[in-house]
Parts: C-alpha cells; structure tokens; sequence
C-alpha cells in the first residue's frame, strides 16, 4: 500500500516538490517508479544537508535497495554525488554481501558504481570476498560485468586473485559469451607480468578460437590492440589457411585483422598467398572473391595493399570482373569503394 504522501505525489503533478518535503517517506519513495526518478533528479543539485537527510534514511535500508528495481539507482546516485565519508559507509553496508550483490540484477550495478567511486583500500576489500567465486561471476549474466569492472578500476596487486582463477580456463573462458569479454578487458588492464602466462595459453588454442563464435573475438582484440610478438604469432597461425579460414563465418573476421593490423611483412605474406596460382592454374582469389565471407577479406585486402602487390592484386581480378557480376557477393566486392581500382 502507499502511503497517502506517496499517492499524493504521483497524482499532484503541479505540486513543486523538495527532498525536506518528503523526509520519512525517502525510503518508500525510493522504492516506487516516479518517487526513485524524483530523488534521482534531485540529489543531482541538493547541497550536503539536503543529501545528509536521505543518507540518514536510506542507511538502514540500504541493502534492501541495492537489490530493488528502482532503489538501485538511489543508491547508485548516492555513489556518485555523496560525499567520500558517505560512499565509504554505504560501501560497508555491502560488506559480507558482495558476492550476492554481484550475482543479482540491481545489486551488480551497485557494486559497479561501488568501485567507480570507493577509495582503493575498500575497492579491495569489496574485490576480496568474490575470491573463490571468480569463474562463477564470469559465467554469470550479471557477475562477469562486476569482474570486469574490477580488472578495469582495481589496481592490479588487489586483483591477483582474479587473474589466477584465469589460469588453465583461458579456452573455456575465451569461448564463453560472457567470459569473452573478461578477457579482453583483463588484456586491457592488466600488467604485461599478469597476462603473459594467459597470452601463451591463449596461443596454443588459437586455431580453434578463430573458428569459435565467441573466441575469434578475443583474438580480433590481440590483433588490433596487442604487442608486435602476439600479432605475428596470430598471423602464422593463419598462414596457409587464409582460403579455408576467410570462407568461414567467424574466422573471416579474423583474417580480416590479420590483413588490417599486421605487420607489412605479414600483409605481404598473406596477400601473396591468395594471389598465388597453383599448379592447376587456380588461385584462392577467385573463390573468395565468390564467398559470402572471403570476399570481405579480399575487400580489406584492397583497401591496405600498397605498389607493386596492389597492382598484382589489380590485374588478378580484372579478368573476372564480368564472372564476378553473376555472384551476389562478388558483386559487393566490384560495387565496393574500391571501384576506381578496376577503372584506372
């Protein structure tokens, strides 16, 4: 039931309401829709008395509204314009509970905002209680999203419990929906000491990831972000396989990479592959330029090739501009921005 000051402001539209107009009811109306987005509003602008008054009611309440649709973002608000004596309390109430709060639709972005706007000391003891539970927030829809933030805001000492429940589950975790992109984040933020064992692993299964939904987006993110020494080791594992691997749906959008971020060298290597004509007179080119997948690949291709390799590239397609025209997807590649290379 709500109470008659609550139904009053929900119907009363012209009514210009204050935070002091609705003190004993703050933890009520931070539980309703219209009540929560009004507190919301205005702790935006209160000055510290106002705040004080909601703090000092919200408090004990605090941990039921973690979890509450609409208290959630009391709490959050709390997180973001209280003061630092005031995040530290309301960070306490957390204590004990972080490892449930993490693993619950509202809670999990409490905990979020927590690290964003908690001092290291209590970053740490918030992070600690998740060790021991660290695969099981991964894999979980709201929990990967706390360990994420931890990896991206908790400075690295705090956080070495985490990256050792990675070791050994690099596989298991880079072909997860979830686990996906806790990887990435941890190659993001981490120290090169941290990741280094997790980037080795990382290589032993990278012919399998470039194939997996989840785990070729891992190894895009090495490619486009990682040191020269990863980037080539990609590279070579998808040498001699940049036919196969460009007709695949997600290996595709690996080599794509591997064209885009590697070295010269590499790039050299990869083009040349493709434009090599075999023994039967065939070359990779043509089928790919067919393929609903490669001929992206050979789009990207075109786009990064430079002297002499372009114009080779150049004149191994031209003859089969109007073959092309009867596939679907070769014609993306001659409507493609890179036209001009076939009319010049």
């Amino acid at each position: 039931m709500r109470s008659p000051l609550l139904e009053e402001f929900r119907n009363n539209k012209n009514k210009k309401y204050e935070l002091k107009d609705i003190v004993g009811n703050i933890v009520e109306f931070s539980g309703d829709q219209h009540g929560s987005r009004f507190i919301q509003q205005k702790l935006e602008t209160a000055n510290s008395e106002e705040k004080q008054l909601v703090f000092d009611e919200i408090l004990p309440n605090a941990l039921q509204l973690m979890t509450d649709v609409f208290g959630n973002y009391v709490i959050q608000k709390f997180f973001e314009h209280g003061n630092q004596m005031q995040k530290t309390i309301l960070a306490k109430q957390m204590e004990g509970h972080v490892l449930s709060l993490a693993l619950q639709m509202y809670g999990c972005r409490v905990v979020q905002k927590a690290l964003e706007h908690v001092l290291t000391e209590q970053q740490a003891t918030l992070v600690k209680e998740l060790d021991g539970h660290v695969l099981k927030c991964v894999k979980d829809q709201n929990g990967n999203h706390v360990i994420q933030k931890a990896i991206e805001r908790v400075p690295a000492e705090h956080i070495q419990f985490i990256i050792n429940a990675f070791h050994s589950q690099v596989y298991n975790l880079a072909t997860h929906p979830y686990g996906c992109r806790v990887i990435q984040r941890m190659f993001e933020h981490c120290t090169d000491e941290q990741t280094k064992p997790l980037l080795e692993e990382l290589h032993r299964y990278t012919q399998n990831l470039v194939q997996d939904q989840y785990g070729n987006y891992v190894i895009q993110h090495v490619l486009e972000r990682g040191k020269a020494a990863d980037k080539s080791m990609v590279v070579a594992k998808v040498r001699g396989n940049v036919l196969q691997m460009s007709k695949h749906k997600f290996a595709s959008n690996v080599v794509e990479k591997c064209v885009a971020y590697g070295s010269k060298r590499d790039r050299q290597m990869l083009i040349e592959e493709v434009i090599m004509t075999k023994p039967d007179g065939t070359s990779p080119l043509i089928s790919m330029m067919k393929d609903q997948y490669a001929n992206y690949v050979v789009q990207k291709m075109l786009d990064v090739v430079d002297g002499e390799q372009r114009d080779l590239l150049v004149a191994k397609i031209k003859p089969h501009l109007q073959s092309l025209k009867k596939y679907t997807y070769g014609k993306h590649l001659i409507s493609s921005r890179l036209k001009f290379s076939f009319t010049n």
